[in-house]
């Protein structure tokens, strides 16, 4: 087995956290909550599951990180709809920061001289 040809039953995924690896039922054992938890946040739109070749849910370790966020905010009392609309936001705006300062870096960077 090398690095540029990954062989066993993950294929290579062993690092992709975007890669859907775990179950609902795991899932939810690793988060501490129920099925219907997970099945509400997908609702809300805060995660999309893939699906198995089975029509079953599995998810990445990047959306039980989400997953998890939701979690902590309805743990505090706020509601799941709530919950997920505000992590979608803090999200859009992590995006629009990073981008804005890309923005900034680049007219920050002189560029050729005209006259020249």
């Amino acid at each position: 087995m090398t690095a540029d040809n990954p062989t066993g039953p993950l294929g290579g995924h062993l690092d992709d956290d975007d890669y859907p690896a775990y179950t609902m039922g795991r899932a939810a054992e690793m988060l501490g909550t129920t099925q219907g938890f997970l099945r509400a946040i997908g609702e809300a739109r805060l995660i999309t599951p893939l699906r198995s070749a089975g029509g079953h849910r599995r998810y990445s370790r990047y959306q039980l990180r989400i997953a998890a966020r939701a979690r902590e905010l309805v743990d505090q009392g706020t509601p799941i709809e709530a919950a997920c609309r505000i992590i979608i936001l803090e999200d859009q705006l992590e995006e629009a920061q990073r981008l804005n300062a890309e923005y900034r870096r680049a007219a920050d960077t002189p560029g050729p001289d005209p006259a020249a």
